[in-house]
């Protein structure tokens, strides 16, 4: 039974959305050089204040980087997060802010007043995905979406979330996290995809290229009708660069049963 999901009230008062994007490899970035674009629709809908972005990532730009992603060979040997920030602020006016560091379980513990409202998740292990998991869905957490994007060589999802926290309780129309839908993406102890290389044509063989920018405008759409309209009949999407296609994730109380119900069949030992 397919149902509208409805944005929080006062989600959208009179302050900034607060949103954390971690990970500025190639999907994080396509995503944060797309939010002042949101931030500039949401102050001509009304909303006095837009958004409020950090950037969040320990990496720095390699020279392999700068094939996929918005870096430049002068942009090597410095942190992916500053340099991208500083690209946005310099040309946009705003005042947003980078923190050259990995997210880890303490992150939101240690800022526990100014917990994002949206948390966006680019990473590329399962591991990684873990962490923003346990993270967001402590009962102190008061995150209210944690939007995860993830990819392999020719296609990706995303998928908007509510975790169960403190900001989140029990309903049968709270959307339904990336982990509680599809867990094994998470599951670190069932190995990891092969790291970026080094070689600009095998990270080219490994992931083609706009993936990451196809699933990030998808993503960035997505959000636009939600902080536009206040309400959503889907809340994630699923793309085939191969054959083409782009799959919907309704918002589906009972779709979202069958999924949990046919991944604990094949969890189960024979």
């Amino acid at each position: 039974m397919r149902v509208e999901h409805l944005l929080p009230s006062g989600l959208l008062g009179r302050r900034a959305l607060r949103i954390l994007v971690v990970g500025a490899g190639g999907t994080g970035s396509a995503i944060v050089m797309g939010l002042p674009y949101l931030h500039q629709a949401m102050r001509a809908w009304g909303h006095p204040c837009g958004l409020e972005v950090m950037l969040m990532d320990g990496d720095a730009v390699s020279e392999t980087n700068c094939v996929r992603q918005p870096f430049s060979c002068s942009d090597v040997g410095q942190n992916k997060a500053t340099v991208l920030i500083n690209r946005i602020n310099l040309f946009w006016g705003t005042k947003w802010n980078a923190q050259p560091a990995s997210f880890d379980e303490a992150t939101l513990r240690s800022n526990h007043d100014r917990n994002p409202d949206l948390l966006i998740g680019c990473v590329d292990t399962r591991a990684a995905r873990g962490v923003i998991e346990r993270s967001v869905s402590r009962k102190s957490s008061y995150v209210t979406y944690w939007l995860d994007l993830g990819n392999n060589a020719s296609s990706g999802q995303y998928v908007l979330g509510q975790p169960l926290n403190a900001r989140n309780r029990r309903k049968a129309e709270r959307l339904r996290t990336v982990c509680e839908l599809y867990p094994e993406i998470a599951d670190a102890a069932t190995g990891e995809d092969p790291l970026p290389s080094c070689s600009a044509v095998e990270a080219l063989e490994r992931q083609e290229p706009f993936i990451n920018q196809t699933l990030a405008a998808s993503a960035l759409a997505m959000l636009a009708r939600l902080f536009r309209y206040g309400r959503l009949c889907y809340h994630g999407g699923f793309f085939n660069a191969a054959s083409g296609h782009v799959t919907g994730l309704p918002v589906d109380p009972e779709l979202w049963w069958r999924v949990r119900k046919s991944k604990n069949k094949r969890a189960r030992p024979g």
